[in-house]
Parts: C-alpha cells; sequence; structure tokens
C-alpha cells in the first residue's frame, strides 16, 4: 500500500509538473505578446537584415521580447528573415507574429502632379525601399530609355497616375519594369488608334494631355479645353499656353516649388524649348503628369471652333472661350481687371 502511495503521487507531481510546463510553454508560444492599442501597426524589416535588426524593428510593440525570441528560434525564424512591410495585430501571440513576419504584404504606391523624374523618384521613395536616386537612376538607364523610344525629357509619360501595388522591398529596376507594362497596357489599340486620327503618337498626347492638366481642374471642361489646343495645331499656330511658360520658369530657375499663380510679359520670351509661346508645336515632354481624364480629353476632344480661351471671373474654375481675337480680349480684359483687383503680382 505504502509503494502504491508513493507512486500515486509520484505520477501526480509529474502530472502536475507537465501541466505546469505545458501552461509555461502555451503561454510563450499562444497567449498575447503585444503591447499597441492600435488595431494593427506596419513593420519594415529592410533587404538583407538579420534577426537582430528585425528584432529591432519589432521590440517597440512587443510586450515580453524574450518569449518572442524564444519562439523565433524553436520556429527558425532567424535563419530565415524576410525583408518587407509586415502587420502586426493587436493581441497577437508570438507564434502569430512570427507566421506574420514570414507573410510580407503589399503597400499601395499612388502618385499624381508632379513635374519632373526626380520629383516623382522622391515620391516613390517615401513609399518603397529604394532610394529616390536608385529610382533616378532606373528610370533615366540609356539603355532602358532607348530600348522604349523614350528620353531623359518625355520619360515622365510613362507614368500613368493611379494606385498601384508594390511589395515593399521591391528594387528600382522592378518598379520601373511594372511602370512600363502598365504604360503599355494602358495604351490600348483603342487608344493608338484615336491618338492615331489626330496625328499624334502616344508621347506627344502626354504632352499635349500634361497642358490641359495644368489649364483646367474640371474634367468637364478638359475636352473644351483640348479642342482649343488640337484647333490652333491645325491652324499651325503657337499654342501659347501659359502653364508651359509657369514650367519654363522652374526648371529655368531648378525651383519647382514656387508658386506662380501669374504669368508676366517677361516670362513670355523666356528661351525655353517648353515655352510655347515662342516655338512652335508641342514642348520636349510632358509639364507633368497628367492624369487619365486629361489623356482621355486630348483622346476625345470636344470639336468646335474656339481658338482661344481665358479664365472666368463669373464661373470660377471655369473658363471663357472665343472664336476670334477681339472676342477673346473682352474676356481676358476682364480677367485683368480681376488680378489687379486680387492684388495679384505673380
Amino acid at each position: 500500500m505504502k509503494a502504491r502511495k508513493i507512486i500515486g503521487i509520484f505520477s501526480l507531481v509529474v502530472i502536475l509538473g507537465g501541466t505546469i510546463v505545458g501552461y509555461i510553454l502555451f503561454r510563450k508560444i499562444f497567449s498575447p505578446n503585444t503591447k499597441f492599442n492600435d488595431g494593427e501597426v506596419s513593420v519594415f524589416i529592410p533587404t538583407g537584415a538579420n534577426y537582430d535588426q528585425a528584432r529591432k524593428a519589432v521590440t517597440p510593440y512587443i510586450k515580453d521580447i524574450d518569449r518572442l525570441d524564444w519562439v523565433a528560434e524553436k520556429k527558425q525564424y532567424p535563419q530565415n528573415v524576410k525583408a518587407g512591410k509586415f502587420i502586426l495585430t493587436k493581441d497577437m501571440s508570438s507564434n502569430d507574429i512570427i507566421i506574420a513576419l514570414r507573410n510580407p504584404v503589399p503597400v499601395k504606391v499612388s502618385f499624381n502632379n508632379q513635374e519632373t523624374i526626380q520629383n516623382l523618384a522622391g515620391r516613390l521613395s517615401h513609399q518603397l525601399e529604394p532610394d529616390s536616386l536608385a529610382i533616378l537612376n532606373a528610370f533615366t538607364d540609356k539603355a532602358f530609355l532607348d530600348e522604349n523610344g523614350l528620353n531623359a525629357d518625355n520619360v515622365l509619360s510613362i507614368f500613368i497616375p493611379n494606385s498601384y501595388e508594390f511589395y515593399w522591398n521591391t528594387t528600382a529596376t522592378k518598379v520601373r519594369d511594372k511602370m512600363i507594362k502598365e504604360y503599355r497596357k494602358f495604351w490600348t489599340p483603342a487608344r493608338i488608334a484615336k491618338a492615331e486620327a489626330l496625328n499624334l503618337t502616344p508621347l506627344q498626347v502626354s504632352a499635349l494631355a500634361s497642358i490641359v492638366h495644368k489649364e483646367t481642374v474640371k474634367t468637364d471642361e478638359r475636352p473644351r479645353v483640348a479642342g482649343v489646343y488640337l484647333n490652333r495645331l491645325a491652324k499651325g499656330m503657337k499654342l501659347e499656353a501659359d502653364p508651359t511658360v509657369i514650367y519654363s520658369v522652374k526648371k529655368q530657375s531648378g525651383n519647382f516649388d514656387q508658386v506662380i499663380k501669374r504669368v508676366l510679359y517677361k516670362d513670355l520670351v523666356i528661351d525655353s524649348p517648353y515655352n510655347t509661346y515662342k516655338y512652335n508645336g508641342l514642348p520636349p515632354g510632358p509639364i507633368a503628369m497628367p492624369d487619365i481624364t486629361a489623356i482621355d480629353a486630348v483622346l476625345n476632344p470636344e470639336k468646335h471652333n474656339y481658338i482661344y480661351f481665358c479664365a472666368s471671373v463669373a464661373n470660377f474654375g471655369y473658363h471663357e472661350f472665343a472664336v476670334t481675337p477681339a472676342q477673346h480680349e473682352v474676356n481676358r480684359q476682364k480677367y485683368v481687371a480681376w488680378v489687379e483687383k486680387m492684388g495679384i503680382k505673380r
């Protein structure tokens, strides 16, 4: 009886010990181990990172880093650290965290209104791992430009403003390859046929669309504005587009952050191939990144006889259109009077 009692006690101790060990292991692996209040947080682990670097990235969000280390070691994560963006959710266990760190999630990249490829590279570098210089070098690489019939002046044309998904650690070269692929996809046979009917190439359409984009934010007015410029081109007239003059001023000064609300007479004589008051035809490339509505406005212009237009003082945001110089002068004088009244000097 005494032996049986001892064995029974020993078995109970073993069971209790096993239960305690099991509880400790369960707690290490499956109990919540985060310390942030938001529903989720994003963690970025750079290319080539080791476990120490990954650990440093997640530490601010972890309640007990030793528990995470133990689980990470058991799951052999230190030998298989991945780069990218990762999502941690509130009350994740150490096990869940390691699983999450094995599964990078894509980031949504967006861009619009960029006036130079340099500014665009900067915008992309704030959303992806490659720095702005790597992105700029990828898109201005001579072999890439030559292969696609591009140059430094018109490469901005290949960027169609939209939202795109990339993995955060995508290389600059792969970003470039995806964007040229998206550009080709955008230029469907139907769009190319419309461009050819206007005697324009897709690159020329983008250059003209950038002017239309800058002239008016009103998407319903863009086909009419596009029609004006196409009428001028058809007549062999200079485009005389104020946005190209503003671009010329910015480019000449190297300051694309300046705000210019008024074009001065001295600006009209700036010797720049982008100055359409001085040179006939389209500028060498887009003066900004035109959005899809501006591109489609050029491809689907309003048919009319207007040759001139001027900002409206009666319907702000829109323009007054005219067929003759005399009609245009009346509209222009109204606008000049309003500008003077408002004290706009530049």
